[in-house]
């Protein structure tokens, strides 16, 4: 338990996936992967490394519109690297289907430029690039994807143009995983300069599994030396790895990367940094001498600590209630696709008014790109939500749904006979990995409860969240709550944890299938 000197991991305790961070006087500023979800590469701030806000977002649609137009939950915008050069702020990223891309702005607020190729080629992913100060050269590194390119567990260097446009070499390989006893999956490179040495902080070993490492060479483009700097060790935290160095105001060095908690995804963890001698190696031929970072507790992720040494801040975090005031959704919304023209309407009063859209795909949520979502939190809460369903069109359907690779949902429903009822529902995952959470055969949506009539469209649902994303569905049509259903286990998608989303849909046909209004939508703990 943290007390008013300390804080206690994660500091941000849901999917803020591949985080990394710069300082820029006495800000810090945080992006991380946002993959297929729209807007993309969410803007953090904060002025402790402890609470932070959401300001925004640095991509307001994914590019080319055509390959989002329909959900990429494994696709988009992976891990990228966030930058302060020349009074401006750049992001890079890999789209492992396109190549590398940098969008830059005066302010982390923006405006940000259009996305721009830096390089095309299939395969490219985690770029991080470094203006060298002392030389007035700039490069730039990245990682494969074994998926797109067939190569994996290697880090590839170029010299890069100083404004970012493009890179000036074919590359070599500066560090191969598959010469370092012991490594595997080497990924998510972060460049620096420090103390006379080109620094590489790289994970390997897997996502769920793996360790922190870190890189040395007089020369950028080699030879480097490495040390393990992070491992899991005796502590319950998992593969931890893949973030950013930054250093306070104060000269205090801090180091922000995530653990994965399954369905909650990728959670971030605050860890002290040090400069000294420390570490360990699974290569005999790691070089010795002084200078290598330390990280948490002699290599160890801590779980509580002290706070870093600066100026108190009030606890913040991102925001997740939202009254959607004149028909507008709050930062913390993102949807599954680039949206369109009329999915969510404006308004003179409060209260998100999404348009039932006819689709083919209205019968599996996963493959709907108008579901507006958030990141489900890590602590146990309860989500509640109110809805009204307007127009009784047979099968025009709303709802909060819990959505992953399985989902299930709670919501309203119009009947073949004119009448609104409550259903609940659910869908196993895709693979048929993931249990159903009652005895019925694989396949398409089951009833997870029954369904009865919803006088006047309108009913207030709630979601119970617990330990390992559990969650108990409920709802309450004017005459008190009820549960419904069995306990649903919330599962990931692949590299993305489980969302909340608010959904309005029809089957497919002609004309207008009428909308639903969701209002005093909350996040509260149990």
């Amino acid at each position: 338990m943290s007390t008013p000197d300390t804080y206690t991991n994660p500091v941000l305790d849901a999917d803020w996936s591949d985080p990394d961070v710069v300082r820029v006087g006495d800000d810090f500023y945080l992006t991380a992967s946002s993959f297929g979800r729209v807007p993309g590469l969410p803007l953090l701030h904060s002025r402790d490394l402890v609470n932070w806000t959401l300001v925004g977002h640095a991509l307001a649609r994914l590019e080319p519109e055509e390959e989002f137009a329909a959900p990429r939950h494994d696709r988009g915008v992976w891990a990228p690297s966030l930058r302060h050069h020349d009074d401006r702020f750049w992001i890079f990223w890999g789209d492992p289907d396109q190549g590398i891309f940098q969008v830059n702005a005066p302010g982390i607020r923006g405006p940000w430029t259009r996305p721009h190729l830096v390089e095309p080629g299939k395969g490219l992913i985690d770029p991080c690039p470094l203006w060298d100060e002392e030389t007035g050269e700039a490069y730039l590194v990245h990682a494969w994807a074994r998926s797109r390119s067939g190569v994996k567990n290697r880090l590839t260097g170029h010299r890069m143009r100083p404004d970012g446009t493009s890179l000036l070499d074919e590359g070599e390989v500066i560090v191969d995983g598959d010469r370092i006893p012991g490594w595997f999956t080497l990924e998510g490179p972060k460049l620096y300069r420090h103390d006379g040495w080109f620094w590489i902080l790289a994970p390997a070993g897997g996502v769920a599994t793996g360790w922190q490492g870190a890189f040395r060479s007089r020369g950028f483009f080699g030879p480097y030396e490495e040390r393990i700097v992070l491992e899991q060790g005796d502590t319950d935290v998992n593969g931890p790895h893949q973030g950013g160095w930054v250093r306070t105001q104060a000269g205090e060095d801090w180091f922000l990367h995530f653990q994965q908690r399954g369905a909650h995804g990728r959670v971030v963890h605050l860890q002290p940094m040090r400069w000294g001698d420390e570490g360990t190696s699974r290569s005999s031929e790691a070089g010795s001498g002084g200078g290598w970072p330390v990280l948490g507790a002699d290599g160890a992720p801590v779980a509580v600590h002290r706070r870093p040494a600066l100026p108190p801040q009030p606890p913040a975090a991102p925001a997740t209630d939202d009254d959607f005031p004149g028909g507008r959704y709050g930062r913390q919304w993102q949807w599954t696709a680039n949206p369109g023209d009329g999915w969510a309407t404006q308004h003179s009063g409060d209260g998100l008014r999404l348009t039932c859209l006819r689709s083919a795909d209205a019968d599996d949520l996963r493959r709907l790109p108008n579901i507006l979502t958030q990141r489900l939190p890590g602590p146990p809460g309860a989500v509640e939500v109110e809805l009204r369903l307007d127009g009784t069109e047979p099968g025009a359907r709303a709802g909060l749904v819990v959505l992953g690779d399985a989902y299930a949902w709670i919501g309203l429903e119009g009947g073949t006979d004119g009448t609104v009822r409550l259903v609940h529902r659910f869908a196993e995952a895709a693979d048929g990995a993931a249990p159903a959470p009652a005895a019925a055969p694989w396949g398409g949506e089951r009833d997870a409860g029954v369904p009865c009539p919803a006088p006047g469209g309108r009913a207030r649902l709630r979601i119970e969240t617990g330990a390992g994303a559990r969650c108990r569905f409920r709802y309450d049509l004017g005459d008190g709550p009820r549960p419904s259903g069995p306990v649903f286990a919330a599962t990931p998608w692949r590299w993305v944890g489980a969302l909340l989303g608010l959904f309005a849909t029809a089957p497919g046909g002609p004309g207008p299938a009428g909308a639903a209004t969701f209002t005093r939508f909350r996040i509260s703990p149990l």
